[in-house]
């Protein structure tokens, strides 16, 4: 597996490569930081670390050059604190957020995680589920409904997939937690909620409002019409 690591400071770039490289995970990095989208094409990566203070742009604009020509998880880590900056880069497609300092074996627990869910998770996705006059595809990882379709990040597609194998009953954010991260120690409890808001938000764009509702102090459920 091939990490793209965006990230100026050479001792934190050196320090996840030597530990990344024990786990049979390749880590490569820009050639210059003006032209980023050139080396993640050339590296073609299955998954993307990036800073968001960068030299010439910032984490959030290769960001959003990435998402407009690939759906590979994005994980974004950085010293910034502020609520906001996690928002923007949940809101932008990233998959995780990671705060520096950060523990190592957090970062690399997320990453096989990610891996785990976004590449052998897919493999087993063949079929299309029918809900509510929608069509959801795994494997394009796109809900269809009428003549509007959206598409979903991997995060989102795999929330929408727990909650339609749960139809019309709750499950907990807990549950949800343990099964997109393997273990809830490792997820801001935020993550979670910024991505079914936005999944939310893309339903409703497609015309379908009101399909998951919030159990307050439960959880989620989606529901049949």
């Amino acid at each position: 597996m091939k990490i793209f690591l965006i990230e100026d400071d050479s001792s934190i770039f050196e320090m996840i490569k030597e530990r990344f490289n024990g786990w049979n995970l390749t880590v490569e990095g820009p050639l210059d930081f003006h032209k980023v989208m050139d080396s993640f094409i050339e590296i073609k990566p299955q998954l993307v670390i990036i800073d968001i203070q960068l030299p010439a742009y910032d984490g959030f604009h290769w960001c959003r050059e990435i998402r407009e020509i690939s759906k590979v998880p994005i994980i974004f880590l950085s010293s910034r604190d502020h609520p906001m900056d996690m928002v923007m880069a949940m809101q932008m497609g990233a998959d995780d957020f990671i705060q520096k300092p950060f523990h190592m074996e957090v970062l690399l627990a997320k990453v096989q995680a990610i891996l785990r869910r976004t590449y052998d998770y897919v493999e087993e996705q063949s079929e299309i589920t029918r809900w509510n006059g929608a069509t959801v595809d795994y494997t394009k990882g796109v809900i269809m409904y009428n003549d509007k379709s959206c598409e979903l990040t991997k995060n989102e597609l795999f929330i929408l997939r727990i909650l339609l194998q749960h139809i019309d009953k709750i499950v907990s954010r807990d549950e949800l937690m343990r099964k997109l991260w393997d273990d809830e120690r490792f997820v801001n409890d935020n993550t979670l909620s910024v991505n079914v808001n936005r999944l939310r938000q893309k339903l409703e764009e497609i015309g379908m409002k009101n399909v998951i509702v919030t159990k307050k102090g439960l959880g989620y459920m989606a529901i049949t019409l």
